[in-house]
């Protein structure tokens, strides 16, 4: 039979219980381990994942030779047991008397973001798009209506959420510049994209057209 496990002093445990609310919140990609520098051994795990076990006296896996008057290590990366990448981050607890006295590891597992990463590249790729078939795209105002609206904006440092009356005015004014209303669908489309009446569409393109 083990012995028992020593409890951890007040200190100690209120570093065990950060530890805990940390793994839980990244859970389960997430190891958070509390090392013990005075004792050199590891005194918490939470969500083990690195098959260390406490008491272990392997803190030199995450904790340089001297401190320096560090008081936060990374992030760094190294591999796990399974050869997973993991990215670690150590934070160094002092005591009373500005002393370090543990070593808060935070060890996360970044492989899967990785291969979810390089899924979307693959996906995304540009390789993949052809140009845009002159048949489908030769009359079609809503897409020359969008690709103009969202160069403005992007000029102006705008979104369509932010505009003010006096922007969507004046972006009436510029779409109407370009041609936008010759067909009559373009205003109810623009009003809908705008959040506005109709009417005030009409009434600022017949403003632009009598100036």
């Amino acid at each position: 039979m083990s012995a028992p496990r020593p409890a951890l002093s007040p200190r100690f445990s209120n570093y065990a219980a950060m530890a805990d609310g940390v793994a839980t919140l990244l859970f389960p990609h997430a190891e958070v381990v509390v090392h013990d520098l005075r004792s050199q051994t590891i005194v918490h795990i939470a969500n083990n994942i690195s098959k260390r076990q406490l008491g272990d006296d392997s803190a030199l896996h995450d904790l340089p030779a001297d401190l320096n008057g560090a008081t936060r290590l990374g992030p760094y990366e190294k591999l796990n047991w399974d050869g997973q990448k993991i990215r670690s981050i150590s934070s160094v607890m002092l005591d009373d008397n500005g002393q370090p006295e543990a070593l808060l590891c935070i060890n996360f597992n970044v492989s899967l973001l990785e291969q979810a990463r390089q899924a979307l590249d693959v996906f995304f790729q540009a390789s993949r798009l052809l140009p845009q078939p002159e048949v489908l795209f030769r009359d079609d105002w809503q897409e020359r209506i969008n690709t103009f609206m969202h160069s403005w904006l992007a000029e102006r440092s705008q979104s369509l959420n932010t505009l003010e009356r006096e922007h969507k005015r004046e972006l009436i004014e510029a779409l109407h510049g370009e041609g936008a209303f010759r067909g009559k669908s373009a205003y109810d489309y623009v009003a809908n994209v705008l959040n506005m009446g109709r009417a005030t569409v009409y009434k600022y393109v017949k403003l632009a057209r009598e100036s």
